[in-house]
């Protein structure tokens, strides 16, 4: 990345964070030490700026997935902290807390056999490429005061998503967290219908089209909560920034 661009994206992240001011954020689509995000550990990067003790990244992939990558394997280091050595690059999801993390934990998803069809401007038009799937992650943050937070990145392949969804929703319930109503499931689902995204025992925080981020269209990110409602959080709304193609989704709960 040459040096000027990377100065805009910095000074554009950072802008982006402070206007955020979050305790906790979740990271998707995430880069760990790629050459084409300018070799740097991205989760690490926003956690400095955010002046936040402790992060994780979870690979979802190893390498770039731009280029040729490979599935994770039982060598490879699925959990990288800010207490970790450094790992192989990769590409996945993270997370970052100024509040104290007592423990770290990921469940693996196992990615599409099929892939799928998707449009990408190419020269000014929209072109279609097929696209293959790759295993996702789940990665919880049980914090010092009492809450789990959940992060994920589900797959684009229609019903594949909400399969890993209702895995996570069972795993999560079994971290030990006696209070359910303090369980909170964030990210980019990859579900654009909400009655699918929060079944029957789970309710959606906040209400938001939040992709394309120029021009919203779909709800595919949420926060979701078995004992909270809308009503008992705060949804704080921002313009597209050109940070990401997806509009940031946050809430504000009163501990």
């Amino acid at each position: 990345m040459p040096p000027d661009k990377e100065a805009d994206n910095g000074a554009l992240l950072r802008a982006a964070l402070g206007q955020l001011a979050s305790d906790v954020i979740g990271l998707q689509e995430v880069d760990y030490f790629l050459g084409r995000s300018g070799d740097h550990n991205q989760t690490a990067n926003v956690a400095s700026i955010m002046a936040a003790a402790d992060w994780a990244f979870a690979p979802s992939l190893m390498g770039s997935p731009d280029d040729d990558w490979r599935n994770p394997n039982d060598s490879d280091d699925k959990l990288i902290t800010n207490k970790s050595e450094v790992a192989p690059p990769a590409y996945g999801i993270g997370m970052v807390s100024k509040i104290a993390v007592t423990s770290w934990h990921r469940l693996d998803l196992k990615g599409s056999p099929i892939g799928v069809l998707m449009a990408f401007p190419v020269d000014g038009k929209m072109k279609r490429f097929y696209v293959r799937d790759h295993p996702r992650s789940a990665l919880a943050a049980q914090l010092e005061n009492g809450w789990l937070i959940v992060n994920t990145h589900l797959s684009f392949v229609p019903g594949f998503s909400l399969a890993q969804l209702i895995k996570i929703k069972r795993w999560a319930n079994k971290l030990g967290v006696t209070d359910k109503s303090k369980i909170i499931i964030m990210g980019d689902l990859n579900i654009p219908f909400g009655i699918f995204a929060r079944g029957f025992t789970w309710k959606s925080l906040a209400t938001m089209r939040t992709f394309p981020s120029w021009y919203p269209k779909v709800q595919i990110d949420y926060f979701l909560s078995q004992g909270l409602t809308s009503k008992d959080v705060t949804h704080i709304q921002y313009p597209h920034s050109g940070m990401s193609d997806h509009l940031p989704l946050q809430i504000e709960i009163e501990n």
